[in-house]
């Protein structure tokens, strides 16, 4: 059965931040709050576990994973960022927006789209989910977590319920928003073009304008 870690929303205990990182450190793969939706994620080197996050999801290797980052200098560590993708990133973070972005040399090939080498990275606004990455020390792959069949989970009860072999920890920090992020290729702008909105969702455009 899965673990499940009820963290306080504003000062998350640290003993219990320790225990999940432990379970990702060991291969596990948790689900996590997010400023959007609940998330799968897993550790950006273990290929075992990616696999797995992809299997729950029932997606394959052309279904853009994210990595979720503490802030926008380790964003900048796993992708290629020009001044004016840079620009509109700093706008947006930390908040609900992933970005379509070329991969760098730290992101592994079997991570990344297998043929336009993108990445989708997000620097995420949540208490708990920040405390995570900084007990970790490093990004975390991940990807919103919807069922096969559509249905997006947002109740830690129920998403034990529903996929307790799966997952080897939930980390509980009350519910969260039930809206997936805003999704943006800024590709685009590396060649002089604009950036495309691929998904609107949480996050507003207007304050990017887009």
């Amino acid at each position: 059965m899965s673990q499940l870690f009820t963290l306080h929303p504003q000062n998350p205990q640290v003993r219990l931040l320790k225990q999940a990182v432990q379970l990702l450190k060991s291969g596990g793969v948790l689900a996590v709050p997010t400023d959007s939706s609940y998330a799968l994620v897993c550790q950006i080197d273990d290929k075992a576990a990616a696999d797995r996050l992809r299997r729950i999801r029932q997606v394959d290797d052309k279904h853009h994973l994210t990595l979720l980052c503490r802030d926008l200098s380790e964003l900048s560590s796993y992708a290629r960022v020009d001044n004016r993708q840079y620009r509109l990133l700093k706008l947006a973070t930390p908040g609900p927006y992933t970005f379509i972005l070329e991969a760098s040399k730290e992101v592994p090939r079997r991570v990344s789209h297998p043929s336009r080498k993108t990445i989708g990275l997000r620097v995420p606004e949540h208490r708990v989910l920040q405390a995570l990455l900084e007990e970790l020390g490093g990004p975390l792959l991940a990807t919103t977590l919807i069922l096969p069949d559509g249905e997006a989970l947002n109740d830690a009860e129920d998403i034990r319920a529903r996929l307790e072999n799966e997952l080897a920890g939930i980390v509980d920090a009350g519910a969260c928003a039930l809206e997936p992020t805003t999704v943006i290729d800024l590709t685009p702008m590396g060649t002089g073009g604009e950036p495309d909105v691929l998904r609107e969702g949480r996050g507003a455009l207007a304050p990017l304008g887009l």
